[in-house]
């Protein structure tokens, strides 16, 4: 997500200043904007396994809080877009942006450092884990429910085989019992 959030900023500034000067060739603004886009997919990309990481069974519940910040911001800021591009001209209203981005850097590297203390002294996810032990705990208790009928439904079918294979001999040994008998009888 680092590697995101620094190329964000490079591919806006150099594509703010290369953009409109006649005498740049058009592709090099181009050129500066797939860094700028590579950066916000990667930035994304990782916000959002971030999220789903970090909130385990609330993950949903996050990502459409998520959604709806990142819906209302892109709903509401092309509307101030526009009058920023035409007061302060389209090289330092992009600069502007690519400072903001800048000042965003240290986030991702934040997270990575310090995520696990954060985290921690989150009541949300406290309660999540909580949650989650109580769901584990349930879970293990139905699988060892699980477990025992399935051996109780084991020993079942091995005492029903048993008692058919014991049945089996013992008609055997009658067989056996009354042939010898019945060769003295007839001797």
């Amino acid at each position: 997500m680092t590697i995101g959030a620094i190329l964000t900023p490079i591919g806006q500034l150099v594509f703010s200043w290369t953009c409109l000067p006649a005498t740049i060739h058009w592709a090099i603004p181009i050129a500066f904007g797939i860094p700028f886009g590579a950066g916000n997919t990667i930035s994304f990309i990782y916000g959002s396994n971030y999220l789903a990481g970090a909130y385990g069974i609330y993950a949903a519940s996050a990502l459409a809080g998520n959604a709806v910040m990142r819906s209302m911001f892109g709903g509401t800021l092309p509307l101030a877009g526009t009058s920023m591009y035409k007061a302060m001209s389209p090289q330092w209203a992009g600069t502007l942006c690519g400072l903001l981005e800048l000042a965003l850097i240290p986030i991702p590297i934040i997270f990575w450092r310090y995520g696990e203390k954060i985290r921690a002294k989150s009541p949300i996810i406290r309660q999540m884990r909580e949650d989650q032990e109580k769901n584990e705990s349930k879970r293990a208790k139905q699988l060892a429910r699980l477990e025992r009928k399935r051996e109780r439904e084991a020993a079942a079918a091995a005492a029903a085989a048993g008692g058919n294979s014991e049945k089996s001999t013992g008609v055997l040994a009658s067989e056996e019992q009354t042939g010898p008998r019945d060769i003295e009888k007839s001797a």
